[in-house]
């Protein structure tokens, strides 16, 4: 054999003998992430700070919200005594937790069916409608969608990322009349300063941007018409994202979230970020909403 050929066999052997020892190794050495969490006590979890979901509480300088303090509940339950916060754009959470910068997306993220096909969800912990804000007055009269579409000129602002920027091209609003927005305190500036004319969030995002001081230049619109979407109210359904190899700690969260939801201490621990009994998930699954049969 030539000295290019023995190179090349020695280089193939190398690797199957990587290959097998890899096989022999313990599950914790092969980044499994619920393993490596166990092992080093501590869950590293991305958020995007939009409050009630989760947030940098700048009074104590810890992560909070009510999808940080789940997954806290969720990652003591599992002995796991420490979460570790990374803070990224909304937009970013996906690509961040496939690039391994985190191992669980705790930001309140809706299930889609295109998120879905890109990282494995838990169950969902809460159901929550949809909302605007608007300058004071709703100068445009925008109660829903369809008024921005019917209404020339007015633009309607959405913080990128989010499936509000999905509602509202399926629902026909022009791209070019699509303000995206970094995140909520860009949209709440932009709308204030006149380049959008309302800003479309969830409706408990609004209520919380609004006790935060946005009210005094902004109110939500009010009535407010949840957009329909292939004949059903686009109510929607949170949960956690996990990469789609991590299915050991996605069926750990499931189970833990299976037997905590609902309970007392759950609601105590969520009702001070404003989810009430009409938030419950009620045991939907990840299924049921991806299918549109959750309850």
């Amino acid at each position: 054999m030539s000295r290019d050929a023995w190179l090349t066999a020695g280089i193939v052997l190398c690797l199957a003998a990587l290959a097998a020892w890899a096989l022999l190794l313990p599950r914790a050495q092969l980044d499994d992430a619920l393993a490596r969490a166990s092992a080093e006590g501590v869950l590293r979890v991305g958020y995007a700070n939009e409050a009630p979901f989760a947030y940098l509480d700048p009074a104590s300088g810890v992560i909070t919200g009510e999808a940080v303090e789940v997954a806290r509940a969720v990652a003591t339950r599992l002995g796991i005594p420490r979460i570790e916060g990374v803070l990224c754009e909304f937009g970013a959470l996906i690509p961040g937790l496939q690039a391994r910068r985190f191992d669980v997306i705790a930001a309140g993220m809706y299930i889609t069916p295109a998120r879905a096909a890109q990282v494995a969800f838990s169950d969902p912990t809460y159901v929550v409608g949809e909302g605007f804000l608007v300058r004071k007055g709703n100068p445009h009269g925008l109660h829903g969608y369809a008024d921005v579409v019917a209404k020339e000129g007015v633009r309607l602002g959405v913080v990128a990322g989010t499936v509000e920027h999905g509602h509202a091209r399926v629902l026909g609003v022009p791209d070019a009349r699509i303000v995206v927005f970094p995140d909520n305190a860009g949209g709440v500036a932009g709308v204030i300063a006149g380049r959008a004319d309302a800003l479309a969030l969830t409706s408990l995002t609004v209520r919380d941007l609004l006790a935060r001081g946005a009210d005094r230049e902004l109110e939500r619109a009010d009535p407010f018409a949840d957009p329909v979407i292939d004949g059903r109210p686009a109510r929607g359904y949170g949960a956690f994202a996990m990469r789609t190899s991590d299915t050991a700690l996605r069926d750990a969260f499931n189970r833990e979230l299976r037997a905590w939801l609902g309970t007392p201490e759950h609601v105590r621990a969520v009702a001070r970020f404003g989810f009430g009994p009409e938030h419950q998930a009620r045991g939907a699954t990840l299924e049921q909403v991806l299918a549109g049969t959750a309850p």
